[in-house]
């Protein structure tokens, strides 16, 4: 494999590294470096010197392409970081669909999807307030895995504000986990680390987990 690193006898019976043809000085390590260096010095023959510097200006060369290079890199990746973050703030002040378990109701509205990852004979969609009481239900039968199934709540006696999701699955007597995508207003855009998450109520949910805006 082009790159390795073997080793020779000389005529002495030491070994000697031998660095691939092909191997990539700039991923080369100090020691590494100094042992070809040396190397060269050592077994060169007396009567054809090796223009040593050559070598080492060819060697310091592809380390600095290397160290522009990533340096490149990184400022593409922070270029690339500030235009999403930017494009992400469009969505403050919105409704969207997202990956969780807190939904907001306005007016009396809300919308729920939720999918299973195998079939189930029932699944029950509850909508618990702050109190933990049951403000509206749902129940489905004979779910098949990977279809979203949706709950549209019209109900303008609960108030407007976020209620906890939960499904509840079963094949038989085995709980089905279900993956719930609520409604939610978006309050703000940060950066969390090198995420880009929306601000919810009181969670901070990356913007990957949205997969919907608007109604």
């Amino acid at each position: 494999m082009a790159g390795e690193i073997t080793t020779i006898q000389s005529i002495s019976g030491k070994e000697i590294a031998v660095y691939d043809a092909n191997y990539d000085n700039s991923q080369m390590d100090q020691e590494g470096f100094l042992e070809v260096l040396l190397t060269s010095f050592q077994y060169q023959d007396p009567f054809e010197t090796q223009d040593i510097s050559k070598f080492i200006d060819n060697t310091v060369k592809l380390h600095e392409l290397e160290i522009m290079n990533a340096f490149e890199e990184s400022v593409e990746g922070l270029n690339n970081n500030n235009t999403l973050f930017l494009t992400a703030t469009n969505l403050i002040g919105k409704e969207v669909l997202y990956q969780g378990e807190k939904s907001y109701v306005e007016g009396g509205e809300t919308h729920i999807e939720f999918q299973l990852p195998k079939e189930a004979d029932v699944a029950t969609l509850y909508l618990y307030d702050s109190e933990g009481r049951v403000v509206a239900e749902r129940s489905f039968t004979d779910l098949v895995p990977n279809q979203r199934y949706t709950f549209d709540l019209e109900d303008e006696t609960v108030a407007d504000g976020y209620y906890r999701v939960s499904v509840v699955a079963k094949k038989e007597t085995t709980p089905v986990e279900a993956t719930i995508y609520s409604t939610a207003r978006v309050d703000g855009i940060e950066k969390d680390g090198a995420d880009i998450v929306a601000l919810i109520d009181d969670a901070k949910v990356p913007v990957s987990e949205i997969m919907k805006i608007g109604g």
